[in-house]
């Protein structure tokens, strides 16, 4: 009787065995794909790092010879900064985690003011975008005292979802500079020099 129960009892081991080892190859399946996830990430991240930080030194050396020129000529410094402040102040965001279901965390917002004035408000609208590019969600955000020829940079919160982000400016205030421009400021046209803060007098005509 007991040469009855030899066989099945091997074959329920042996069917254990293989199940304990199934469970043990998925859970080494799942820890792959994870840390591939996270290199793929990571990746991805340098590749921005080192986009964006060429671009970066490309600016810096076009706002090199600029500044140059500007030297050379008798202008107004400030209004050439301000007809010209989209070569001498951006906006970005540096590198930041995505989790493995989407997420974003560790992410800040940069402003890089390469004028020679200070800036007191620059306020910008962050959105946090899905797989598929559609927002999930939108914040403003107001970076205050970026010095001249410096940056500065803000926390931004996280986010439970979104796989990537974006960043905008909305509007930029330096009272030194007696520049105020805004994406939705109301322009006359032909105005030399729209976005003073308060309008230069034209210059008299000798009589």
């Amino acid at each position: 009787m007991k040469q009855q129960y030899i066989i099945p009892s091997a074959l329920l081991l042996l069917l254990l065995i293989l199940g304990l080892g199934y469970c043990r190859q998925q859970k080494d399946v799942r820890k792959i794909l994870a840390e591939n996830e996270r290199l793929h990430n990571e990746n991805r991240d340098l590749r921005r790092s080192l986009d964006q930080s060429g671009r970066v030194a490309q600016q810096i050396s076009d706002r090199k010879d600029i500044q140059q020129r500007v030297n050379a000529q008798f202008v107004d410094r400030r209004a050439y900064f301000r007809q010209n402040w989209q070569q001498f102040i951006t906006v970005s965001l540096s590198d930041y985690r995505t989790g493995f279901l989407g997420g974003i965390k560790n992410l800040s917002i940069i402003v890089r003011n390469q004028t020679d004035y200070p800036l007191e408000n620059v306020v910008v609208t962050l959105q946090y975008l899905r797989n598929n590019d559609e927002v999930f969600k939108t914040e403003q955000y107001a970076i205050k005292n970026i010095p001249a020829q410096g940056q500065q940079t803000l926390q931004a919160s996280n986010s439970r979802k979104g796989s990537k982000a974006t960043v905008k400016l909305l509007s930029i205030t330096s009272q030194a500079m007696n520049f105020c421009w805004a994406t939705n400021k109301q322009v006359a046209p032909g105005t030399p020099d729209p976005y003073a803060c308060v309008p230069t007098a034209p210059v008299p005509q000798n009589q």
